[in-house]
């Protein structure tokens, strides 16, 4: 899909350079920033990556995991 945005200056100028450094066309380049970004800050794939993390390090004291899960049960995301 084609789509126009606009960017600062400064910002197009280093992506420019950028993209020239890792031999990739500007659209690849601000393809895959914008497929980062979303990566980062999709709430599934944070929790994910969260629960990835827990299931590697192995169940923490039971009062610890307890407490945590009282904890984040009462923040709002």
């Amino acid at each position: 899909m084609k789509t126009a945005v606009s960017v600062p200056d400064e910002v197009f100028a280093k992506a420019e350079r950028l993209a020239r450094r890792m031999k990739k066309s500007r659209s690849e380049l601000f393809s895959n920033a914008l497929a980062e970004y979303i990566a980062r800050h999709a709430p599934d794939h944070v929790t994910e990556t969260m629960n990835q993390v827990c299931d590697e390090i192995g169940e923490a004291d039971p009062f610890v995991a307890a407490t945590s899960r009282r904890i984040l049960e009462r923040t709002e995301w």
